[in-house]
């Protein structure tokens, strides 16, 4: 069903349709570590960037949960980091060059470019960001911000402890 996209013939639009179609029955199970476990696999194999994965919220901390990609910091501190601007403020971050980003943590020296996406709960609290990072400058586009926000927005409950 996924595969990586340099090996795909696909535009990044059609991919994104592909998975707006499949991950839905993808993610359906009552346990959210494994439908996120799924998301971040089905996100990784889909497009090849270097790493997909979630961080949840922990007291004041980020706690590294399922993910794809090489080994990557367990917890990030809410004072510093793309991932905790992004839960604190509570929007998509989107980062060109994660090198002049202030206070950016360099899980992997591969990284060049981030998109983090916050879940909320139904009261509009932040649980949990989706951390994408890729190893190419300038990766991420508002195209991407916003399928991803709508991908991430038909299944969020599922990707949540209740």
């Amino acid at each position: 069903m996924f595969r990586f996209r340099k090996f795909a013939t696909m535009n990044r639009h059609e991919l994104y349709d592909q998975l707006d179609a499949s991950m839905p029955a993808l993610i359906c199970d009552a346990d959210w570590v494994a439908n996120q476990a799924n998301f971040a696999a089905a996100l990784f194999a889909t497009f090849g960037w270097h790493w997909v994965g979630f961080y949840r919220v922990e007291g004041e901390e980020l706690l590294l949960g399922p993910f794809q990609g090489p080994v990557a910091c367990t917890r990030l501190h809410r004072s510093r980091g793309v991932c905790s601007a992004a839960w604190r403020d509570a929007k998509t971050l989107v980062v060109p060059d994660v090198d002049t980003f202030p206070g950016h943590i360099a899980c992997s020296a591969a990284s060049r470019s981030e998109i983090v996406l916050p879940l909320c709960d139904d009261r509009g609290s932040v649980r949990a960001v989706l951390d994408i990072d890729s190893s190419a400058l300038d990766d991420f586009s508002a195209n991407d911000q916003t399928r991803l926000e709508g991908l991430l927005a038909s299944v969020c409950s599922a990707l949540l402890p209740q």
